[in-house]
């Protein structure tokens, strides 16, 4: 988990738990939520921000102004520090699972709310990231991960199926490599 909060998981992370109760062979690690997502993006009113900037109907129109208001959003995310019970619960996880080992190689992997549906998929439009060791470059790349759900083309995907950008959500999925 990595939310004090009960929260359903996430499509790839429920995909990934149930081949491991099936005795597949999965990689282990761990898994932020939805709540913790959502609460992420809640500090300072930064989500109220973000669906102002995507209501702007001109940005959909100029290439050029849906680009500018994407970096801005992954801006704004990568500026925005994880709230302490987030960064606690990240470096507990990261603890268990690596023992604390710095040159242990994760995958630290997207996975949205809306990832398969019968009418869309969105699927491999956020970011992965391979090789990540480390807290500080894990801490990194979850931020990168949760930015990465306002990549010019994903918030342009899911303009045109029109899906509320506010109601689609991200979970980081971190796997030992």
């Amino acid at each position: 988990m990595v939310a004090p909060h009960p929260t359903p998981i996430h499509p790839f992370s429920a995909s990934l738990s149930g081949l491991a109760s099936a005795d597949v062979p999965v990689p282990g690690g761990f898994s932020t939520t939805a709540y913790a997502y959502r609460k992420f993006l809640s500090q300072g009113g930064l989500d109220k921000e973000i669906n102002e900037l995507l209501d702007n109907p001109e940005i959909y129109e100029d290439v050029t102004k849906l680009m500018e208001t994407g970096k801005y959003i992954r801006e704004k995310i990568l500026g925005t520090p994880f709230q302490p019970e987030l960064e606690e619960a990240l470096l507990a996880e990261w603890e268990k699972v690596s023992g604390g080992d710095e040159n242990m190689a994760f995958a630290v992997r997207s996975s949205a709310t809306a990832e398969d549906l019968p009418d869309a998929s969105f699927a491999g439009q956020q970011e992965t990231y391979l090789n990540v060791r480390g807290k500080g470059e894990l801490f990194q790349k979850v931020h990168e991960v949760f930015a990465s759900l306002f990549t010019d083309r994903a918030i342009s995907y899911r303009h045109d199926r029109n899906f509320d950008h506010n109601k689609v959500a991200l979970a980081a999925t971190i796997q030992i490599m």
